[in-house]
């Protein structure tokens, strides 16, 4: 290993850093507190967004966790049910919020291949109204999930369940830009089927910190108060929402340079001989036997490159604005070099 390769990290796309354009924006960006709702480049960005999306409001917070658990807070109440993927990150990865903070019961399902989840099985988990149950109120969405993309078709089908079941229908868009570049539509196409959605902008975009929620004036209000409840006011954060708002500027057509990397990553993979469970959008999911993951971190170690190997055969690789054509290149080296040796 040569000592002054920098390292390549493909655990996730929230570790980019940001730009040095991205950086002069923030930098200069006019500030005020946004707390009492004073500061003019927070409320550009929330305002852009409900723009774009077809929204009435906006509000931005720290992280996509907190979106989602403000979402769930405005939506239910005590007692009440969101039926959820199995594998969504509202349920699986959030540390329980809706539960523990909410008083809100998850009823997950398992999702199809697809990511979808199918509509026969979110109509049959919905509650009747009856004392014995919690009452559902809510489904919840994440595009892309595991770097799949819902199709259009099946969002119009949740949505009109949704409309005859009298449920909100709430999207963790985390990777939103990622479905819209992916899918060659405006935004809009996605989001028109949501009471609410949440849009990281930390991720693929590039932003150093910040999620966005989109609602209805009365929903945004409710979260309000709840993002101050859970400690997310923040102060001057216009220097936050300078980071956002170039990443929107200038990283979303670019997210089609990290899916075409990812493909190709994928193609050398297969080639290599290294199983590929599949390849969507930014991600690929590699399968490498469990007694051959020690061997695999020392490669990748050897090599400079981070990747996230737990203790599961399934490996997820991320590609991302820091992962440029001179990186990949070396992180296919770096697993070919890994193949050989078994």
């Amino acid at each position: 290993m040569t000592a002054d390769l920098t390292w390549i990290d493909l655990r996730s796309d929230t570790v980019t850093c940001p730009t040095p354009a991205m950086r002069e924006a923030m930098a200069c960006a006019p500030v005020g507190d946004d707390v009492y709702g004073e500061d003019p480049t927070v409320n550009a960005l929330q305002a852009r967004l409900a723009d774009e999306l077809g929204f009435e409001a906006a509000l931005f917070v720290p992280s996509g966790t907190q979106s989602n658990l403000l979402a769930l807070l405005a939506h239910c109440e005590r007692g009440d049910e969101y039926i959820v993927g199995m594998d969504a990150h509202t349920y699986k990865y959030e540390g329980g919020g809706a539960a523990v903070l909410g008083s809100i019961q998850p009823q997950p399902i398992l999702h199809a291949t697809d990511g979808t989840l199918p509509l026969s099985d979110i109509d049959g988990a919905i509650k009747p109204d009856d004392a014995h149950f919690a009452r559902t109120r809510l489904v919840c969405l994440e595009n892309t999930w595991h770097g799949r993309v819902m199709p259009l078709d099946y969002l119009a089908q949740a949505r009109a369940l949704c409309d005859r079941r009298g449920l909100a229908l709430h999207l963790d868009g985390a990777r939103l830009y990622n479905a819209v570049v992916a899918c060659n539509v405006p935004p809009r196409e996605i989001t028109q089927h949501f009471d609410s959605v949440s849009v990281c902008l930390s991720k693929g975009l590039g932003a150093p910190v910040g999620s966005v929620l989109l609602g209805s004036q009365a929903l945004i209000s409710k979260a309000r108060r709840w993002r101050k409840v859970c400690g997310g006011g923040m102060r001057q954060a216009g220097i936050l929402a300078a980071g956002a708002m170039h990443a929107l500027d200038h990283h979303v057509a670019r997210l089609a340079d990290d899916h075409a990397r990812a493909a190709r990553l994928a193609d050398a993979l297969q080639a290599a001989g290294i199983s590929v469970r599949s390849q969507q959008t930014n991600m690929v999911f590699i399968e490498v036997p469990t007694d051959r993951l020690p061997a695999l971190k020392a490669c990748m170690d050897e090599a400079r490159v981070r990747v996230s190997i737990g203790y599961t055969p399934a490996v997820r690789l991320v590609t991302h604005l820091d992962v440029d054509d001179d990186a990949l290149d070396r992180v296919i080296h770096a697993f070919s070099n890994f193949a050989a040796a078994a």
